[in-house]
C-alpha cells in the first residue's frame, strides 16, 4: 500500500509564477534547475527595470558633483532588494532609453518641462505600473508566438496607456466548432501535379465550376464576391502549391497595439504587403444563428463587435471572435479599409461554413494599421457576390440598424460615415 502510494505524483497549481519563484529561490538561497539557478549564478545581479529616478549633490569641500541615481528592480530578487545605483554602474542601455522615454511622456502628460531633481510618488507609481505592463504583455507576445502559427513576428505594443492583455480571451489559429455543429471533411482531391499551368478538369475550382483565384505570386485574382476553392489535404499537389495561400497561414510580422483615440487596440503590420495578397483570416468559434443572437443582445450593451454572419449562402451559422480568436480579432473597422473580406472553402466544402479571409485591397506601407469595413458591400448587382455581404457584428440583433443604439465610429477617414452600425 505504502509503494503504491508513493509511486503516485501529487500534482497541484501553483499561484506564484516563475519570476515570484526565482525570487524566492534566490532570496532563500535555494539552487533550481527548472528555473536556471545554480551556484555560478545564485548570486548574479541583472537589471529587471527601473523605478525611481533622484539626482544627488556631493560636496567635496571645493567643488559640487551632481550625481544621477537609479532605483534598480533586480532581476530574480524581491522588491525589498532594490537599491539606488550611479548611473556609472548601470549597463542597460535599452532599460535607461525606456525609462527616460517613459519619464519624459509622463511629464508631458503633468504638462512639466523636465524632471524634478526627485520624483513625486505618483510619477514614480506611473513608471512602475508602466514596466510592469511592458513585463505582462512581453509574456504575452511570448506566448502568441509559441503558438507557432505565423511566419513572421508578432509583437505587442501599449504606449498609450495601462491596459493588459484582454481578459476572458483564447488566442487559437483555427475555428472552435460550437455544440450541435459539424465540418464535413471533403472525400476527394484534385489529381494535378500543377495546379496552375496545367489543372486537371479545372483543379479543384474548376470542380466546383469556379475560377482558380490566384496567380503565380499568390496574388487573388477574382473579384470580391467570387469564392475561392483551395486545394485540400487529399489532393496531390505539394504543400507549396499556388492553390494552397490561406492555408499556409498569416506570412507576415504584425503587431497588436493599443491605439490613442478610444478604438481600444489595433493591428498595424510591420512590413510592406503587396495588393489582392492574403494577410490574415478570420477565427473563431462558429455557433448556431439562435446562440449567435442570445450573445448578440449582451455584445450590443457592450458596445463589442465580434459577430461575423456566414451568410453566403444561407445564414445559419456565425463567427464569433469575442472569446476565441487570432489577431483579427484585435483589427479595427475603417469606412475606407485595406483589407477585404473574400469566402474561402478548402477542407469543408459545406456552403454554409466558409473561412473568411482577408486579402489587401491596394499596397500596404510598413507601420501601417489594418483595418476592414463592417458593413462591407461587395457588388450590390452581382447576384453571386451578393451572398456574401459583411454582415459584422449584427448578427441576432433584431430590427434594423436604425432601431439600435448607434455607435459611433472613430475611423478619422475623410470618407468616414460617421456610426459603425
Amino acid at each position: 500500500m505504502a509503494e503504491n502510494l508513493k509511486a503516485q505524483e501529487c500534482r497541484v497549481a501553483c499561484i506564484a509564477n516563475a519570476d515570484q519563484l526565482e525570487a524566492i529561490c534566490r532570496e532563500q538561497g535555494v539552487k533550481c534547475e527548472e528555473l536556471g539557478i545554480n551556484k555560478n549564478n545564485l548570486c548574479d545581479y541583472e537589471v529587471e527595470y527601473l523605478c525611481d529616478y533622484k539626482k544627488k549633490v556631493i560636496n567635496d569641500g571645493k567643488t559640487q558633483i551632481v550625481q544621477e541615481l537609479y532605483l534598480v528592480k533586480w532581476k530574480g530578487y524581491p522588491e525589498s532588494s532594490n537599491t539606488w545605483e550611479p548611473r556609472k554602474n548601470l549597463k542597460c542601455i535599452d532599460l535607461l532609453n525606456q525609462f527616460w522615454e517613459d519619464l519624459n511622456a509622463e511629464m508631458q502628460r503633468q504638462k512639466k518641462r523636465s524632471a524634478p531633481r526627485r520624483l513625486d510618488p505618483a510619477t514614480v507609481s506611473q513608471l512602475i505600473q508602466r514596466a510592469k505592463l511592458r513585463q505582462t504583455l512581453k509574456q504575452w507576445e511570448t506566448h502568441l508566438n509559441s503558438l507557432g502559427a505565423h511566419k513572421g513576428h508578432i509583437y505587442v505594443r501599449n504606449q498609450v496607456d495601462l491596459e493588459g492583455p484582454p481578459k476572458n480571451f483564447t488566442y487559437i489559429n483555427d475555428y472552435k466548432v460550437g455544440d450541435g455543429i459539424m465540418l464535413n471533411e471533403v472525400s476527394v482531391g484534385c489529381e494535378c501535379t500543377d495546379c496552375l499551368d496545367n489543372p486537371v478538369e479545372g483543379c479543384c475550382a474548376g470542380a466546383s465550376q469556379h475560377k482558380f483565384a490566384y496567380n503565380e505570386l499568390g496574388q487573388v485574382r477574382i473579384r470580391p464576391g467570387l469564392p475561392i476553392y483551395e486545394c485540400n489535404k487529399r489532393c496531390r499537389c505539394a504543400l507549396d502549391c499556388p492553390n494552397r495561400v490561406v492555408q499556409r497561414g498569416i506570412q507576415y510580422s504584425l503587431c497588436i497595439f493599443r491605439t490613442d483615440n478610444g478604438r481600444g487596440w489595433g493591428v498595424r503590420t510591420m512590413e510592406r504587403i503587396r495588393k489582392n495578397t492574403f494577410v490574415m483570416e478570420y477565427v473563431g468559434e462558429i455557433i448556431t444563428t439562435e446562440e449567435a443572437e442570445r450573445r448578440g443582445h449582451i455584445y450590443d450593451k457592450e458596445g463589442a463587435t465580434y459577430l461575423f454572419d456566414l451568410d453566403y449562402v444561407d445564414d445559419e451559422y456565425t463567427v464569433d471572435a469575442a472569446h476565441y480568436g487570432n489577431i483579427s480579432h484585435f483589427v479595427n473597422h475603417s469606412c475606407d479599409p485595406n483589407l477585404q473580406v473574400y469566402n474561402v472553402f478548402i477542407d469543408n466544402l459545406d456552403e454554409r461554413l466558409p473561412r473568411i479571409a482577408f486579402f489587401a485591397t491596394r499596397g500596404i506601407k510598413a507601420g501601417e494599421e489594418l483595418t476592414f469595413d463592417y458593413k462591407m458591400k461587395i457588388d450590390p448587382v452581382d447576384a453571386e457576390s451578393t451572398k456574401m455581404d459583411s454582415n459584422f457584428s449584427l448578427t441576432g440583433l433584431p430590427g434594423s440598424p436604425k432601431k439600435r443604439m448607434r455607435m459611433e465610429c472613430k475611423c478619422g477617414v475623410p470618407t468616414c460615415r460617421k456610426y459603425l452600425f
